[in-house]
């Protein structure tokens, strides 16, 4: 009987996804010797199951959103009807597509690199893949992801229960839906979907959607929400398949009980670590279970091992993982040499219509706020989307920007500029002093701005003094 053969490198990293890949680029770049683990190589969560499916129903339903709102501007358009099955299907060739690209860009990985098969700890530095083969690395990379959480109530409705991972497969649009958690998966699934007609009701134990931070932010967000669809936070939900149907009793804040088609269950998504036996890697894990580890080196302790991406359960989005994996990747290569990364300012967005965006920090010492309603700002009148609420968070005495919370118009492209604002450390004042064109969406900062400004013992800028005449 021949010996199991054993592959030796600088850097082994376990999973081909976004932050394994940026990973093992960083890694070879900084003249690591490197293997990439995966056991298909079948692209990122982003492409195939993520951020680009997701977005493709959500454009959809925006279209025929603006089908609705077109005789606001005296345009009538006539009879209109979606058709479902050709909805899904747009984005399941979509997906494939941008599926494709990344499996692409996965073979244009010099040969020897990949490794198709799955692997777990043996030792510190060893790994025992499941071909008979064992991996000897200097350091580990684990980028291993995370899986959709299916609560055993939810697993018992079959094919009824769907997550991101299956909704994006259906052949056509249900009647009737159901989503159960309203965080950015939940709050962008059952709004596209209503968007395009379905009957959609969201549930939450929860009261806040979105992990909105502000108040008035949030009330703004649950009005849009609720004007396309049944909204029920702050409730336990009770599922029951009956037939081909689910039916949903809940109770709290509100009781009740339907029926619908399908159930989405988007209640978070836990890292997956199971199965790479952990336990060997000889690293303290947290009370999830997830190794402790510095987010400005990502590696474990004074151990060879490094995390990125989703299973470090930290901020679970597509730049954290990239960024993870670079600076994990580029450190793993140094090892033991250390170089810590300042990391970019917190910053989400949920891709709802208008979108949810939350920045940063929403509380310090001595901590101010200003507030911007964009109820009727000038140019959001114009486009017939005068809605949302805007909430900047400052410290004082300067007022440099620490955070924001928003629901608005544009609301991607606002985010972008507060979050260069806030990681540059701006402050109000000095945002103030940039140009806002006449008539934008921007504008509507200005209030939000002044406010904060008026709360700080620094003098708002004279140019920018007063409002303009058409609710900028």
């Amino acid at each position: 009987m021949s010996a199991p053969i054993e592959l030796l490198c600088d850097v082994a990293i376990i999973g081909a996804g976004t932050a394994g890949l940026a990973a093992e680029r960083a890694a070879r770049a900084n003249g690591a010797k490197t293997l990439l683990i995966d056991p298909n190589f079948d692209g990122t969560t982003c492409a195939n199951v993520g951020c680009m499916p997701s977005k493709l129903l959500i454009a959809a339903a925006k279209a025929r959103r603006s089908v609705d709102r077109a005789q606001v501007f005296g345009v009538n358009v006539g009879d209109v009807s979606v058709d479902g099955e050709s909805v899904m299907q747009r984005v399941q060739d979509e997906r494939d597509r941008f599926a494709a690209l990344t499996r692409k860009s996965i073979r244009e990985i010099p040969d020897g690199i990949r490794i198709e098969a799955r692997a777990k700890f043996s030792g510190r530095c060893t790994l025992d893949l499941d071909d008979g083969r064992s991996i000897t690395a200097k350091t580990i990379v684990i980028a291993t992801g995370s899986r959709p959480a299916m609560p055993d109530a939810f697993a018992k409705l079959g094919d009824r229960a769907l997550t991101n991972r299956t909704i994006f497969e259906l052949a056509t649009l249900p009647r009737r839906l159901a989503v159960v958690g309203a965080g950015a998966i939940g709050l962008e699934m059952a709004q596209a979907f209503a968007g395009l007609g379905v009957a959609v009701a969201l549930f939450d134990k929860s009261e806040t959607m979105a992990k909105v931070r502000c108040p008035r932010v949030h009330d703004a967000l649950e009005a849009i929400i609720s004007d396309e669809l049944e909204v029920h936070l702050g409730v336990d939900v009770t599922p029951e398949r009956r037939g081909d149907e689910v039916c949903l009793r809940w109770e709290g804040k509100s009781v009740g009980e339907a029926m619908f088609d399908y159930v989405i269950v988007a209640v978070g998504r836990p890292p997956v670590l199971d199965g790479i036996a952990i336990e060997n890697a000889q690293v303290a894990l947290d009370s999830d279970g997830v190794p402790c580890h510095d987010r400005a080196t990502m590696r474990c302790g004074d151990s060879p091992i490094f995390l990125a991406g989703d299973v470090a359960n930290d901020l679970p989005l597509l730049h954290e993982a990239s960024h993870d994996g670079a600076i994990a990747g580029r450190n793993a290569a140094a090892y033991p040499a250390e170089v810590k990364t300042d990391r970019h300012v917190p910053f989400t967005i949920t891709f709802t219509d208008p979108p949810v965006v939350s920045i940063g920090e929403s509380e310090a010492d001595g901590a101010v706020s200003g507030c911007s309603d964009y109820s009727d700002q000038g140019r959001a009148r114009v486009e017939a989307r005068a809605e949302g609420a805007v909430t900047l968070y400052a410290a004082a005495p300067d007022g440099v920007l620490i955070g924001a919370d928003l629901v608005a118009p544009a609301g991607e492209h606002l985010g972008h500029l507060l979050a260069w604002a806030i990681q540059n450390e701006m402050t109000a004042t000095q945002v103030l002093t940039m140009p806002f064109y006449h008539p934008t969406i921007e504008e509507g900062l200005k209030q939000a701005l002044r406010t904060v400004c008026a709360a700080t013992p620094i003098e708002i800028p004279a140019t920018q003094d007063a409002g303009s005449p058409s609710g900028g």
